[in-house]
Parts: structure tokens; C-alpha cells; sequence
């Protein structure tokens, strides 16, 4: 493989999946890892993806948001840990403001069986909870649910949050680091995830260890609105550590 042949494959793997270590390049390309150290410098020079210890991580913000029927099936076992951490941070009693998405979805799997009060910003989350009668209250707020999503958002939907206050918002994200803070892939969707935060004594995000050191489009805050971060082991190291640093405290699944 040529050289320039090898910088095209490396460019496209990290921009596909968002970031890549030396390590699978060097399984990928069939080079050394010092031949793909030499080429990440030379493609970060060139502007191309960003250098970082291990590896490299596209230089692009990943704003297209995977659909939410193939996200369902991803890191299942990671979401489902992850919501068995959140679940155990949240009191008998407490009201509860849960995101939406397909980790948050999780979470009210396990919230719809404890004495707490809670309002879904998604259909798939409140009709999960409203389908059993059980112990736990459901609140359902106003807004227009996005297409394929089943996520609420709109005027309606921060009115809802505007006239409530919650013990704990559960809040998902699409990108999460110290230096970018807690990012969204649909400005409608950031700005409701602003919203709950500001309406909440303390907010738990929820991300598996793919979400941290990316950024999507929409901004939503500065990683100091997070009382807690609940996430898995792939989630790297020097982000955890980043986040621990600005006061966030992170739980590992």
C-alpha cells in the first residue's frame, strides 16, 4: 500500500468512526505503529484529523445523530449498567426529569418499578412507564415529539420544565468533555436539555465512554452543570480524569 493510499484509508477510519488508536491503524493499514505515528503527524499537520496521545480523532463534529432504532442496539449492556448506577443514585420519593434517548430509556425501565415521580421527555419513555401500573408517578409534559426520535421538544416542552422543579434531572448526550462541555446533535433538543438542567437541584448525565472527548453541533453547557457523570469502562481515561478535575464526580460501570 502506498503512502498515499494508506493516509486516505487512515483519514476515513478516523473520520468515520471518530476517532482511532495507533494500535487498530497499525491492524488496519497491516503497517507498524511507528509508520502510523509518523502519519498521523503528518496528517495533523496537514489539517486533516487532530493528534492525541494513543491516536488521532477526526477534527469534524459528528453532526449527524445515528438513528435511534440502531442506536437501541448498541452498547446495550453498557446502557443497562449505567441505569442500574443512575437508579441507585436516585431516593424513594424523589422527582425525577429524564431525557430522553435510548440510555435514558433504560433507566426508566428501572424507575417505573420505584416510588418516585417522574417526567419523560420522550413517547418510547412514557409509554414504557405508562403501560404497567406501578409504583412510581408519571408526569407528562407538553411539546412535539421530533420525527423518528420521540424526543419532546418546543415551546411547549420548555414551558412544561418552566413551571416544575425536580430533585434530579437525567440527562443524555450526544458529546460530552471537559474542554467542549455537554453537546447535542439538534439545537431543539440542546435547548431542552438546558432547560431541565436549569429546573433540577442536581443533574446525573448519562453517556456511555463513546460519548466523552467528542463534540456534536449544539451547545448545551459547560461540564460544571454536572453534579455526576454515570458511564462505562471504554470511557478513556484522560477524559474522566479531565472531568474529574472541573468538579464533575464519575461513576464508572
Amino acid at each position: 500500500m502506498s503512502n498515499a493510499d494508506r493516509h486516505k484509508l487512515i483519514a476515513k477510519a478516523v473520520r468515520d468512526s471518530g476517532d482511532a488508536t495507533v494500535q487498530e491503524l497499525a491492524e488496519l493499514t497491516g503497517a507498524s505503529e511507528m509508520t502510523i505515528r509518523r502519519d498521523l503527524d503528518a496528517l495533523a499537520a496537514q489539517g486533516v484529523l487532530e493528534r492525541v496521545r494513543g491516536g488521532a480523532r477526526t477534527l469534524l463534529l459528528r453532526g449527524e445523530e445515528p438513528p435511534f432504532a440502531l442506536r437501541a442496539h448498541e452498547a446495550v449492556e453498557a446502557k443497562r449498567r449505567i441505569a442500574v448506577e443512575i437508579s441507585a443514585l436516585v431516593a424513594d420519593g424523589e422527582s425525577v426529569l429524564l431525557d430522553s434517548g435510548t440510555t435514558c430509556l433504560e433507566v426508566a425501565r428501572l424507575l417505573r418499578e420505584r416510588p418516585v415521580t417522574v417526567m419523560p421527555l420522550s413517547l418510547q419513555a412514557i409509554q414504557l412507564i405508562g403501560e404497567t401500573p406501578g409504583p412510581a408517578t408519571l408526569l407528562v409534559p407538553g411539546g412535539q415529539p421530533r420525527a423518528s426520535e420521540g424526543a419532546l421538544t418546543g415551546p411547549l416542552t420548555l414551558a412544561s420544565l418552566a413551571a416544575l422543579r425536580f430533585d434530579t434531572a437525567v440527562i443524555g448526550c450526544c458529546g460530552l468533555s471537559a474542554a467542549e462541555g455537554l453537546t447535542a446533535y439538534d439545537l431543539d433538543d440542546a435547548a431542552v436539555k438546558k432547560a431541565g438542567i436549569a429546573v433540577a437541584r442536581r443533574t446525573i448525565a448519562a453517556a456511555d465512554g463513546g460519548k466523552l472527548g467528542r463534540s456534536a453541533f449544539a451547545y448545551v453547557g459547560p461540564s460544571t452543570l454536572l453534579h455526576t457523570l454515570v458511564t462505562d469502562a471504554t470511557a478513556p481515561a484522560d477524559e474522566v480524569t479531565a472531568l474529574e478535575g472541573t468538579g464533575t464526580i464519575v461513576k464508572t460501570t
